[in-house]
């Protein structure tokens, strides 16, 4: 199971809890930024995933103390509206394969977890975050709506209005609002989010 799962995406098992798989965003210098080749390899571990035996749960998380900053602006940048909705459409399929999966998944949360990558981790099953992370879905100060699930999966977790707010006016939560808010299960020191979600 180790290695590359394609598009600097890692799927490896977890180095403390036997049975468990980690799914690492592996593009530190770009905050694990998702561009096209990491969504391909997230679809692609995911597939990987749903054939392995003998896997209790998967922790979802970044390198570098950072979850993601979301969709990488320089190639959305340069998308026809065809690419961009192709773009989306991939995004969607990712975060549907991590919901499909047959184990758990848990999202261990550090640093930013802005738009698409606060939507990848509201698609998870469950979510750690330790005391650095946000929250934010800035698409909207961008004039452009939220195209990863956050309007389904964030709005499930913390209802349409608050979505609405932070997708509006580009409102950051902090670990512990987001706590209250019901968008993260566990609140852990810092550092401590991989810990947690493998145990």
């Amino acid at each position: 199971m180790s290695g590359a799962a394609g598009g600097e995406v890692l799927l490896r098992p977890h180095p403390s809890f036997p049975g468990v798989a980690e799914l690492v965003l592996a593009r530190p210098a770009r905050r694990n930024a998702l561009d096209r080749g990491m969504i391909a390899g997230l679809r692609a571990a995911c597939r990987r995933l749903a054939a392995e035996r003998g896997l209790f749960a998967v922790v979802l998380r970044g390198e570098g103390g950072v979850f993601s900053a979301g969709a990488d602006v320089e190639t959305m940048a340069g998308l026809d509206v065809a690419g961009a909705r192709a773009f989306i459409t991939a995004l969607h399929a990712a975060a549907e394969g991590l919901r499909a999966l047959r184990l758990p998944v848990i999202a261990a949360i550090e640093g930013v977890a802005l738009g698409a990558g606060l939507e990848l981790a509201a698609a998870c099953h469950l979510r750690v975050a330790d005391e650095t992370a946000f929250f934010a879905l800035p698409e909207g100060q961008r004039g452009i709506y939220v195209g990863g699930g956050a309007s389904v999966f964030v709005a499930r977790l913390i209802g349409a209005a608050r979505m609405a707010d932070m997708m509006l006016t580009g409102r950051v939560l902090s670990a512990a609002e987001a706590e209250r808010a019901g968008l993260v299960n566990y609140r852990v020191a810092a550092g401590g989010a991989a810990a947690k979600a493998g145990e």
